[in-house]
């Protein structure tokens, strides 16, 4: 059993394993770079001892905080559980700690929330960007670390993009749509300035220019289910009343059902609904909703090795873009 009042080294597990201190450190933190059968010896040595490395000792030889900051635009939208979940794994593979930082909220008092205070070397060794809301300048000074934007992005802003395939997945939405016979189809959107909603209604817009019919009807929302509870009224006073509607992501879908059941109308009857993200509770929503599934951990990890790859070959203009696919459940319907 390990003394806690002295704890074992670094020496005294490369003692046992018959290998140098050096040896050790390199197994520790680089296996690749060591023979299979140091590797072993030592992985059996650290057992053995039940010795640890000092993150914060290594971090200050380093001169690394050991930690990555991830701006979220609000902590609460559960969209954001799986990337972060992902953006972890990947960080505590290399060591790394995950900070979040929710940008919905920060100090008002404050420039800019005081999120720029944040943006230093002296605070983490990276940024992982997902609100594509904020201003590029609080990016540009020097002492910011090197970041990756995810999920959302920032016109102006320099830094590798690892994003989902946005315009496609709401083509693939109103191709369903069609597909069921739906022709007056609306667009429940994100705030309009937003980049997803920006590329979503391309990609809407494409779909129904393929179909000889014109650009969709509009109504912008918050991204939130209160967004989509309130639409129901906007979308009921419409005259002709639309047959679906297809919504920037899942929680203003999920809102839009719920204030379409409280004025007595039926999914997908009345109503055919289609949402984006495919978090948990779209499977199990009063009328399970069909959706387009980006896969949120798999970006999150991706997001993660873009940023650790900066520290050796950055990439600063690299966008990858993920796929998505429809997944169709209770929502949808044909056209009556």
């Amino acid at each position: 059993m390990t003394d806690p009042t002295n704890p074992p080294k670094i020496r005294d597990v490369a003692r046992l394993a018959g290998v140098s201190v050096a040896t050790v450190s390199r197994a520790l933190s680089n296996p690749a770079i060591v023979s299979e059968q140091a590797r072993i010896a030592v992985e059996k040595a650290v057992a053995e001892t039940g010795y640890t490395v000092n993150l914060m000792a290594r971090n200050l030889r380093q001169q690394q905080v050991g930690a990555v900051l991830a701006l979220v635009p609000n902590l609460a939208n559960p969209f954001f559980s799986e990337i972060l979940a992902g953006i972890s794994d990947t960080l505590r593979a290399e060591g790394l700690s995950l900070l979040v930082l929710d940008t919905l909220r920060t100090d008002p008092d404050t420039p800019n929330g005081g999120i720029r205070s944040y943006l230093s070397r002296s605070r983490a060794d990276g940024v992982i960007v997902l609100d594509g809301t904020l201003d590029p300048a609080l990016f540009a000074h020097g002492s910011c670390p090197p970041l990756v934007q995810a999920c959302e992005w920032i016109e102006g802003l320099a830094g590798p993009r690892v994003l989902a395939d946005n315009e496609t997945g709401a083509r693939l939405a109103i191709e369903h749509l069609l597909g069921l016979g739906h022709r007056d189809i609306v667009h429940l959107t994100g705030p309009a300035k937003n980049t997803l909603s920006i590329s979503r209604a391309a990609g809407v817009d494409a779909a129904l220019a393929t179909a000889g019919l014109p650009p969709a009807h509009r109504l912008e929302g918050a991204f939130t289910l209160s967004s989509g509870r309130a639409a129901a009224e906007a979308l009921l006073a419409r005259t002709p009343r639309p047959t679906a509607v297809f919504c920037d992501n899942d929680e203003m879908a999920i809102g839009l059902m719920a204030g379409l059941r409280a004025e007595g109308l039926d999914v997908p009857r009345d109503f055919s609904i289609v949402g984006f993200d495919n978090i948990e509770m779209s499977a199990y929503a009063s009328v399970p909703l069909t959706t387009i599934r980006q896969k949120r951990a798999h970006l999150g990890r991706c997001a993660a090795e873009r940023l650790l790859a900066q520290r050796t070959a950055p990439t600063p203009d690299e966008t990858l873009i993920l796929p998505v696919e429809l997944v169709i459940r209770d929502s949808t319907a044909k056209r009556v």
